[in-house]
């Protein structure tokens, strides 16, 4: 690709990607969105999270010792979660459990 069609393209996937952005809030008001969008900006967030945490322990539980350290991290973050209810620091303390324990301890 030359330079030029680079510039296209990254032009081309910042439109799509700010439309998909904004297209939401200049078609609804906070007023005048439809019930049922209300309703998914209510429930997708947590259905988004349960599926990425699903995901990312699918192939770890089968084994004995390889679920040992995501299931010790996965409670060290609800526990941290509920007790400071900061989003970022249960993901980074989360983060940095899961990389001790299977870098130093398993």
């Amino acid at each position: 690709m030359t330079t030029t069609q680079q510039i296209i393209t990254i032009a081309v996937v910042v439109l799509g990607t700010m439309t998909t952005r904004f297209l939401p809030f200049i078609i609804f008001s906070a007023d005048s969105a439809p019930e049922f969008v209300r309703f998914l900006g209510r429930v997708l967030p947590n259905a988004v999270i349960g599926l990425l945490v699903i995901y990312s322990l699918k192939d770890s539980i089968g084994g004995v010792n390889h679920c040992i350290p995501e299931l010790i991290a996965l409670a060290f973050i609800f526990i941290l979660h509920k007790w400071k209810k900061n989003t970022l620091l249960s993901i980074a303390g989360g983060t940095i459990l899961y990389m001790f324990l299977v870098q130093i301890v398993f």
